[in-house]
Order: structure tokens, then sequence, then C-alpha cells
């Protein structure tokens, strides 16, 4: 099973096209555990919601997809789902994919910034655990995700003591 999370948890705008564009065109590749806008209020605790979050939707999935927009590197709900992925206590590791969706600006060499990155995604894929694609090469074929999404599957074994979960979890949104 695999769980994507969204730039954005609460839905609407582009970000939300390039999720469901994802889930749709890809949904044969796996079981999605998404996290939809609205499944979870926010009038609840912050104790509450990361309880949530691990048992209902991070405890079963085996890889973890995380869909980057320009803001999603402040988005404390991706930094929590990503650190439940990352707790064996959790149900085991999940792998980890990050994809970069069109509004992440790249640097002229065509690369990434490390700080456009959720941090706890970062430190992943600076350690090798997590493996960072670009959507339009990613969704250009089939081939593409489903080989992303078995090479992160295949890094919970053979790259667990690559993870990089140390990090204390985000307690509040670092931009709107």
């Amino acid at each position: 099973m695999t769980h994507i999370q969204s730039p954005d948890p609460n839905g609407g705008g582009e970000n939300q096209y390039y999720r469901d564009v994802f889930e749709l065109r890809f949904k044969h590749l796996f079981i999605s555990k998404s996290v939809q806008p609205g499944d979870i209020s926010t009038d609840v605790s912050t104790d509450y919601i990361k309880r949530l979050i691990q048992q209902d939707y991070i405890s079963d999935a085996s890889v973890i997809i995380v869909l980057v927009g320009a803001k999603t590197y402040g988005r404390k709900h991706v930094d929590w789902e990503i650190a439940a992925g990352l707790n064996r206590k959790v149900g085991g590791y999940s792998g980890l994919v990050g994809i970069l969706l069109p509004d992440v600006p790249l640097l002229p060499n065509n690369q990434f910034s490390y700080d456009t990155l959720p941090a706890r995604l970062a430190d992943n894929a600076r350690s090798g655990y997590a493996e960072i694609y670009a959507w339009d090469w990613l969704t250009a074929a089939e081939a593409n995700v489903s080989k992303a999404i078995q090479t992160a599957f295949d890094a919970r074994v053979g790259r667990a003591d690559k993870i990089q979960n140390g990090r204390l979890q985000m307690a509040r949104n670092l931009c709107d």
C-alpha cells in the first residue's frame, strides 16, 4: 500500500490537481491510503491528529510518496506523515519518494535545492534513503513510476540504516 501526501492537506488549488492526476493515472500501481481533504478535522488536538495519521493512514503504508509543491516544505502535517512512515514502531519502515511538482523552482542546472523540500524528506534524500524525482520525468512513463515505487519499497530493507528521523516534528506551519 502506498500513502500519497498532498502538498496541501487542506486540498484545493493546483497542487490538488496534480495529486488527482497522479492517483487517477497510476492507481493500478498502488493502493492509495491518502488523507483526502476534510478527512481530518482541524478542531481536534495535535496529539490526536498525529495518532490518527499513524494508526489510520501510515501504519500499513509500504511507501510514502510526497508530492512537493512550492510550500510543502513548511507543512506540519507533511512532516508528521513522513515521521510516522519512518518510525519502525508505527508499522515498520515505509519507503520514501519525493516528486517535485512543476511549481517547485529548480536551480539553473535543472537540479533541486534541498531547501525546497520538507526538512525530513531532505534529510533522507541527503542520506541516500529517499529518492527525489521531477514530475515531468516521473510521469512521462508508467515504467518510471513503477520503478520509483519499487526502489522506495526495496529501500525499506536495503537502505534502512540510512533513515534519518531524529528531527523534532514541526509544531506549526512555516508558511500559509
